[in-house]
């Protein structure tokens, strides 16, 4: 997979973006979407069986197979990898919830939480940051309301974005003045099948209708993304609107 072609949709130029979370949710609609006007996609897959599904579903894209609970085999799995030599785009949008009470949670919950929503971002960012430097390219994290404030039985969830809110803070900083773009999108509570999970552990009823559409904060993450090259959205919170 290498170069970055030329005559996508309405005569612009085709951009390569790597996206995790892909499987299903918020990053599923972005992939579609991305795809849908003709841009490049490299998805990155927990094992060789979600890889298959996921380039049956997406045929022009390229697999990076490594599980983001274990950031220590990112660096053999981006060797291993076809990748561009330039990345437009990084979008985090993978990422795991386990509520409790300090006083409960177990010490897997926070090294869980921690390892796939705060290090696995950092070490990828780390390791693709030439192939984004090399186009001027964006980094995309998406964080959560819990990035900004944290309430009871989020301790660990709210501490794994609240890192990665200081990580974007930092990194954006640093690549300036290379031209790289950061972006932190703050979506509130989304129909996803994580804010299924989410009211399962919280022993409510879920009513997706109740809560933002996936699609609005794709709509905002490709505000984002296409914005012109004179500005940068730095922090973008999306909530609900008023019902």
């Amino acid at each position: 997979m290498r170069g970055r072609g030329c005559g996508g949709e309405n005569g612009r130029m085709p951009q390569t973006h790597l996206l995790t979370g892909a499987g299903s949710g918020i990053g599923r609609l972005l992939a579609e979407r991305l795809a849908a006007r003709g841009d490049r996609l490299v998805l990155v897959a927990r094992d060789a069986a979600r890889a298959a599904e996921l380039t049956t579903d997406f045929p022009s894209a390229a697999p990076l197979i490594v599980d983001l609970a274990h950031p220590e085999r990112i660096a053999d799995a981006v060797a291993a990898a076809d990748f561009p030599e330039g990345l437009d785009s990084v979008v985090h949008a993978a990422g795991i919830v386990e509520l409790g009470d300090v006083a409960d949670l177990p010490l897997d919950a926070w090294t869980s939480q921690v390892a796939v929503n705060l290090v696995a971002p950092a070490e990828l960012t780390r390791l693709v940051l030439p192939r984004v430097r090399a186009v001027r390219g964006q980094v995309l994290f998406v964080n959560s309301g819990a990035g900004l404030t944290a309430h009871p039985q989020w301790a660990a969830y709210a501490a794994s974005k609240h890192g990665l809110k200081a990580l974007a803070d930092a990194l954006r900083g640093e690549e300036a003045p290379r031209g790289v773009r950061v972006t932190t999108v703050y979506p509130g509570r989304t129909a996803t099948p994580m804010q299924a999970k989410v009211h399962e552990q919280e022993g409510a009823a879920y009513h997706p209708e109740a809560f933002i559409d996936p699609a609005s904060v794709v709509t905002a993450i490709l505000t984002a993304l296409d914005l012109p090259r004179d500005a940068v959205i730095s922090d973008l919170t999306v909530r609900p609107g008023p019902r």
